[in-house]
C-alpha cells in the first residue's frame, strides 16, 4: 500500500507538469501562428528595434547617445582575437578565484564583443559588424569541445547568454554561411545545452541563469517542446522563490554578497519573464501569489541598495562602485524594469549612469537604454 501511494504521488507530479507542458505548446503555437511579427530574437523582438531604429533616426534621447556608445565599442572590437579553448575547464570560485576569473574572461570577452558587433549589424546593417560576430561564434562553434571543473556549466551559462543573443540576431541572415551555421546548432546541443540541462532545476540563481540560456538556444534551435519544458520550470517555483517581503529566500543566505545574489538572480529571472511575454504573449511582470510579485522582490533589492547599511541579513554588504567602464549594477535591471513598471523613484536613481551599459560577466540586460523595454512595443512606434 506503501509503494502504491509512493507512485501514484509521482505519478501525479509527473502528470501535473506534463499538463502545464502541454498548456504552454498550444500557447506557444497560436501566439506564434497568429503573429506576423513574431519575434526573431526573444531578447530584442521585431517591434524593439523597430522602435529602436526610429528613435535613433530622430536622434531622440537617451536613445541616441545609447547608439553611439555602442558603435564606439564595437568599432573597438573589430581587430580583436577570439579566446575560444578546446576544453572550458573552469575552476570552483571560491577554491580558485583567478583561475575561474581567467579562464571565465575568455567567453564573457567574446561574448560581449559577438553580442555587441551583432546589435550594431541589427540596427545599421554594416556588414562589418556582422562579419566581427559571427567570427566569435564560429570560432566557439569550432574549437570549444566541452566544458569541465565545477564552474564550467555555470559560466557557460549565464556568460554564454551573450553568445546566444547574438546568434539569436544573426540566425536568419544569409552573411551566416549554412555549415557554419550548423556548427554552431550542433556546438548548442552538445556543449550548451548540456550545461543548461544540468543546472536548470536547480533552486537559486544557478537555474536562473541556467533557464534563461535554455529558452534562447531553445528559441535559436527552433525547437517548441524545449521552450515549453524551459517554461514550464520558470512558471513552476516562480513564487517559491520570493518571500513575502520581497526578499529572495535563497539569495539573502550568501553573507555579504546577499544583495549581489539577489540581483544576480532577478537579472535572468526577469530577462526569462521577458522572453516568455514574445513566446506566448503572457505578462509574469503583473503576476501576483499571496502578495508576492517580481515587482516586490525589485523594489526589495533597490530599497536595500540604496540603504545597505539596513540590510537585515549581514552586516555591510557589497554593493557596487561607480564604474562607468563596465558598468554598475543593479542600474541595468532597474533600467530595464522602469518601463515595465513606470516607477519614477527608478527613474531618478538611474540618471546619473546614463547610458547604461552592463558587460562585467554575465548578459541579461546588457544594453539597457539603447533597448528599452516595454510591455506592448508597437504602441511606442510613431
Amino acid at each position: 500500500m506503501q509503494n502504491f501511494r509512493y507512485y501514484f504521488r509521482k505519478l501525479s507530479r509527473s502528470t501535473a507538469q506534463c499538463i502545464k507542458i502541454g498548456s504552454t505548446l498550444i500557447l506557444i503555437y497560436f501566439f506564434t501562428a497568429s503573429s506576423r511579427c513574431h519575434a526573431q530574437s526573444l531578447m530584442h523582438p521585431n517591434a524593439q528595434i523597430k522602435f529602436v531604429k526610429s528613435q535613433i533616426s530622430k536622434k531622440s534621447e537617451p536613445v541616441y547617445t545609447a547608439y553611439k556608445q555602442l558603435i564606439t565599442l564595437a568599432d573597438s572590437l573589430l581587430l580583436t582575437n577570439h579566446h575560444a579553448v578546446e576544453d572550458f575547464s573552469v575552476p570552483g570560485f571560491y577554491s580558485d578565484k583567478e583561475g575561474q576569473r581567467a579562464m571565465a574572461k575568455k567567453l564573457h570577452t567574446d561574448a560581449f564583443a559577438a553580442y555587441c558587433t551583432a546589435l550594431a549589424y541589427t540596427l545599421n546593417g554594416e556588414q562589418k559588424y556582422a562579419q566581427k560576430a559571427l567570427y566569435f561564434m564560429n570560432a566557439w562553434a569550432t574549437i570549444n569541445k566541452k566544458y569541465s571543473q565545477f564552474d564550467g556549466p555555470v559560466v557557460l551559462s549565464y556568460a554564454g547568454a551573450g553568445l546566444m543573443i547574438a546568434t539569436e540576431l544573426l540566425k536568419n541572415d544569409p552573411l551566416w554561411a549554412e555549415n557554419d551555421l550548423n556548427h554552431f546548432k550542433s556546438w548548442t546541443i552538445s556543449v550548451y545545452q548540456k550545461a543548461t540541462h544540468f543546472l536548470r532545476e536547480r533552486p537559486n540563481n544557478i537555474a536562473d541563469w541556467a533557464r534563461f540560456a535554455n529558452l534562447l538556444s531553445a528559441n535559436f534551435l527552433d525547437d517548441p517542446k524545449e521552450l515549453a519544458f524551459t517554461i514550464s520550470l520558470i512558471k513552476g517555483d516562480l513564487f517559491e522563490k520570493i518571500a513575502a517581503d520581497g526578499h529572495l529566500i535563497e539569495e539573502v543566505k550568501r553573507g555579504e554578497k546577499g544583495l549581489w545574489y539577489t540581483y544576480f538572480s532577478l537579472a535572468p529571472l526577469t530577462a526569462s519573464m521577458w522572453c516568455i511575454r514574445q513566446v506566448t504573449g503572457e505578462n509574469l511582470f503583473a503576476a501576483t501569489k499571496d502578495g508576492k510579485s517580481i515587482k516586490k522582490a525589485l523594489d526589495y533589492l533597490y530599497y536595500y541598495n540604496q540603504h545597505p547599511t539596513a540590510w537585515p541579513w549581514f552586516k555591510n554588504p557589497d554593493v557596487d562602485i561607480h564604474n562607468m567602464t563596465v558598468g554598475v549594477w543593479p542600474s541595468n535591471l532597474l533600467e530595464a524594469m522602469k518601463d515595465i513598471y513606470q516607477t519614477a523613484e527608478y527613474d531618478s536613481y538611474l540618471s546619473i549612469y546614463r547610458p547604461i551599459i552592463y558587460k562585467k560577466n554575465h548578459f541579461a540586460w546588457t544594453f539597457p537604454t539603447l533597448m528599452p523595454v516595454y510591455l506592448n512595443q508597437a504602441n511606442n512606434i510613431e
